[in-house]
């Protein structure tokens, strides 16, 4: 159970089911068993884009941006399904489409200059550093609007600074209110940011609590790397 506000920390060694929790909540796969709730509503069975409108969002572990798009765009398009100006509004170029386009460029806008990006709007999504195409994904997914963010290794092949940048960038998300669920094998990363962490190892939860718990936890360090070791 995630609380509806924090930075929450989801690690455990490869292959033990992280991405897979990710993608069960986010409609990519069906649950075989049990149920998914979010603020009340249950997800199972909804598609994706429903329950991306209903507060989920997520970044993908691969990063997925339009490399071909710039910046601007990419953020635009996943704004898509919140615009409500309607096919009329679309095909007459209203004054309440033209309206409504200003204030979507403008909120694509913030959102860039929130992940520190707003110097690169025009730019190709293809011509960023591995982190900048990172922290695109971050803005484009919080134009949906998200009551819960997803971070599938959003500080993966980061160097130091880009990592350090990411961290002062999800603590600012935490102060708006947004609840974070993160995935990383950043193990200095994670433990700095995150509130309570759960870990996961071959698709069973072995630990649960706070950072200091979990580093001291026998079951971690073996599930890692053995008991004689230490995270």
């Amino acid at each position: 159970m995630v609380p509806d506000r924090g930075i929450f920390g989801l690690i455990g060694p490869n292959g033990a089911g992280k991405t897979t929790v990710f993608n069960l909540v986010t409609g990519l796969l069906t649950p075989s068993a049990g149920f998914i709730e979010f603020s009340g509503r249950l997800l199972n069975g909804m598609a994706p884009y429903e329950i991306t409108r209903a507060g989920v969002a997520r970044t993908f572990q691969n990063i997925r941006v339009f490399k071909e798009m710039s910046l601007l765009e990419n953020v635009l398009v996943a704004m898509e399904g919140k615009n409500h100006y309607g096919v009329l509004g679309l095909l007459l170029v209203s004054p309440g489409y033209r309206a409504a386009e200003r204030r979507e460029r403008e909120a694509a806008h913030e959102l860039l200059a929130r992940v520190g990006l707003a110097h690169k709007a025009a730019f190709a999504a293809g011509n960023l550093s591995y982190g900048e195409q990172r922290r695109l994904e971050v803005a484009r997914a919080l134009a949906t609007d998200p009551k819960l963010l997803l971070l599938d290794e959003p500080a993966a092949g980061m160097n130091g600074v880009e990592k350090q940048q990411l961290m002062d960038e999800i603590l600012k998300l935490e102060e708006s209110g947004i609840g974070i669920l993160i995935i990383e094998h950043d193990m200095r990363f994670i433990m700095s940011l995150c509130g309570q962490i759960t870990v996961l190892n071959f698709g069973q939860v072995i630990a649960q609590g706070k950072p200091d718990e979990i580093r001291a936890n026998p079951n971690v360090i073996e599930a890692y790397l053995g008991r004689e070791h230490e995270l």
